[in-house]
């Protein structure tokens, strides 16, 4: 059982370990319409409840949304760096390789070991449980060869999380519209450069 009383799954399947991911990292306002999902106390406490990772008598803190934010914020950066995008440099990289070690510490796994296989599962209850379990799923897609395959858009008002399917894992965009709206901003700089 885990701090929710929920039996939890002994494996989850990549692609149900990416997908939570995503919807954890997508929360994010973006310049394309997309609203902040962890703007308060009570946004993340909605959030984190809808998807399971909170119950009914979790207590959130604004600091608690803002340590959301900071987690989801190390891991995009971490994503925009498997895109390879353009202007993500080695010091940001490295500042959210730091603070996700610090996280690691802050919110700790347990294994649970069965027959069936094996799971990390936070061992801490509310919040800390919550954002635990985020590190959990990231660090057993990360166990099980498709870390990489998670990227952040590199088109810059975007930065939405995908999965990249390609066969040789070179996607950039989270859409044909982002990588035609990058193509666009580019073109129209050379005819800017060209003109003057």
């Amino acid at each position: 059982m885990d701090a929710a009383g929920r039996s939890p799954k002994v494996r989850e399947a990549p692609e149900d370990l990416a997908e939570a991911i995503l919807r954890f990292v997508n929360t994010r306002a973006d310049g394309a319409g997309r609203v902040e999902r962890f703007a308060s106390a009570k946004d993340f406490e909605t959030w984190a409840t809808e998807e399971g990772l909170l119950d009914a008598t979790a207590i959130v803190s604004d600091s608690d949304a803002s340590a959301a934010r900071e987690l989801r914020d190390a891991l995009v950066t971490v994503f925009l760096a498997h895109s390879q995008t353009p202007g993500v440099n080695d010091d940001e990289v490295n500042d959210a390789h730091r603070y996700l070690r610090h996280a690691g510490m802050r919110y700790p796994l347990a294994a649970l070991i069965t027959t069936q296989g094996a799971q990390l599962l936070p061992a801490a209850a509310g919040v800390s449980r919550a954002l635990g379990m985020i590190l959990a799923r990231v660090t057993m897609l990360a166990q099980q060869g498709d870390w990489t395959r998670i990227k952040a858009c590199s088109n810059p008002p975007c930065h939405a999380g995908f999965v990249d399917r390609t066969r040789n894992r070179s996607a950039r965009y989270c859409s044909p519209g982002c990588g035609s709206q990058v193509s666009m901003r580019a073109f129209r700089q050379r005819q800017r450069r060209g003109s003057s």
